[in-house]
C-alpha cells in the first residue's frame, strides 16, 4: 500500500475532453485517455471510428476542436501566459513534437537519400548535430531494426517492410519518449508484416511508451498493457488485452471481434 505522502505520477500522455470536427462531422467525441510512462496502449476498432484522428491530435498534426492533449504535463498547442492560454507558434509546437516519434502507413522516406541519410536527417537538421555525432547512432538504430547491411541503399532498393523499419529507425533517432504507430503494417504485403511487428515488439520489451492503432489483433493482445476500443469517435471500452479479447462485455466489441475472426477464416480458406 502506498504511503500517505505518495503522489501518483503524472501520465506521460493526457487526453482531456478531446473533440475533433471536420465541418459538421464529429470524428472524435469527448475522449479522455491517460497513458503512463512505459505503457503500451493498442487502439482498435472499425474503420472510421476516429482512431487515426485521435493519434494525429496527440501529435497536434490535427488541432482539436475542443479539449486538449498534454505530453509530460505540458499542453501541446497552447501555453499559459499571464493566466491566459495562448496558441503556440509553429516553432513551439515543432519543439514539443521532437519528443514524439510517429510511424504511419506510408513510409515517406526521402528517395534521394540512403537509409543511413534518412535516419540521420532529423538529428542533423532539427537537433543540429554534426554528422560525426549523428552517424554512430543512426548506424546503431539500423542495426537495431536489422538493416545495418542496408545503410547505403536507397529506398527504391528496399522492400516495403525494410522501408518501414528504416522509418521506425528514423523516428527513434530523435530519441522520443513516446512512439505513435498508425497502422504501421497496413500498406505491407502479408509476408512483410511480421518483420515490422518484430521490431515493434522489441521496442515494447525495451520499455518504450507506445500508442498503437492497429488491426493486428494477435499483436495487440501479445504486446499491449491495455487495449482501447473505439467506435463512432468514442472510447466504448478499455482494459487488459486478455479481458477485452477473451471475454468482452460490450456487444459492439463482441460483434467487431466476431467480424475479425470471420474475415481471418475467410482469408485462410481462400488462400491458394
Amino acid at each position: 500500500m502506498s504511503g500517505t505522502g505518495d503522489v501518483a505520477p503524472t501520465p506521460l500522455v493526457e487526453v482531456v475532453g478531446l473533440t475533433k470536427r471536420f465541418g459538421e462531422i464529429e470524428v472524435v467525441k469527448d475522449v479522455d485517455l491517460a497513458v503512463r510512462m512505459g505503457e503500451k496502449v493498442a487502439i482498435i476498432g472499425p474503420s472510421g471510428s476516429g482512431k487515426t484522428t485521435l493519434l494525429r491530435c496527440v501529435a497536434h498534426l490535427e488541432k482539436p476542436t475542443s479539449g486538449h492533449v498534454a505530453i509530460g504535463g505540458e499542453r501541446i498547442g497552447a501555453r499559459l501566459v499571464d493566466g491566459r492560454w495562448r496558441e503556440m507558434s509553429d516553432r513551439e509546437i515543432a519543439h514539443v513534437r521532437t519528443g514524439i516519434g510517429m510511424v504511419f502507413q506510408r513510409f515517406n522516406l526521402f528517395p534521394h537519400l540512403t537509409a543511413l541519410e534518412n535516419v540521420m536527417l532529423g538529428p542533423t537538421r532539427v537537433l543540429k548535430q554534426s554528422r560525426a555525432e549523428a552517424e554512430p547512432l543512426a548506424r546503431e538504430l539500423l542495426r537495431k531494426v536489422g538493416l545495418a547491411h542496408k545503410a547505403g541503399d536507397y529506398p527504391e532498393r528496399l522492400s516495403g517492410g525494410q522501408q518501414q523499419r528504416v522509418a521506425i529507425a528514423r523516428s527513434l533517432a530523435m530519441r522520443p519518449r513516446l512512439m505513435l504507430f498508425d497502422e504501421a503494417t497496413s500498406a505491407l504485403d502479408p509476408e512483410l508484416i511480421g518483420e515490422v511487428l518484430n521490431v515493434m515488439r522489441g521496442l515494447a520489451r525495451d520499455g518504450m511508451t507506445m500508442l498503437i492503432v492497429t488491426h493486428e489483433m494477435q499483436f495487440a493482445e501479445d504486446v499491449a498493457d491495455r487495449v482501447v476500443f473505439m467506435d463512432h469517435g468514442r472510447i466504448v471500452d478499455e482494459g487488459p488485452p486478455h479481458e477485452l479479447f477473451r471475454s468482452p462485455s460490450h456487444p459492439r466489441i463482441q460483434a467487431f471481434l466476431r467480424a475479425v475472426v470471420d474475415r481471418e477464416v475467410m482469408n485462410e480458406t481462400s488462400a491458394p
